[in-house]
């Protein structure tokens, strides 16, 4: 039985990376990139920087929190696009603990 369950939850992770689709989001207009997350759920974005020639730059971008891990929230992002610089998308990422720190050891 134990076999069979642990069986189960490895074929289960499996399917979830392999399901998630990859995508250049300077071939499609910003329009197509938004649809494209919205219908999918969830893909990868992988594109050029402009700030360093050659360097790849790449996140999964999501349609809603759902999407995101526990401990993540969902966050407003930019990518460039066939037809804009700043085509807005939503990734997920931890929360930036840091403010909180510092006002809790202000406070004691």
């Amino acid at each position: 039985m134990k076999t069979i369950v642990l069986a189960t939850c490895l074929t289960l992770v499996a399917a979830q990376a392999q399901a998630i689709s990859r995508y250049d989001p300077t071939r499609l207009s910003c329009g197509k990139v938004q649809s494209t997350i919205a219908r999918q759920g969830a893909v990868i974005l992988r594109y050029q920087s402009k700030r360093v020639p050659g360097l790849p730059l790449y996140d999964r971008y999501v349609q809603s929190q759902q999407f995101c891990t526990m401990g993540e929230v969902r966050t407003r992002a930019y990518v460039p696009s066939a037809d804009t610089k700043s085509c807005p998308v939503y990734n997920c990422k931890r929360p930036d603990n840091e403010h909180f720190r510092h006002r809790f050891i202000r406070r004691h």
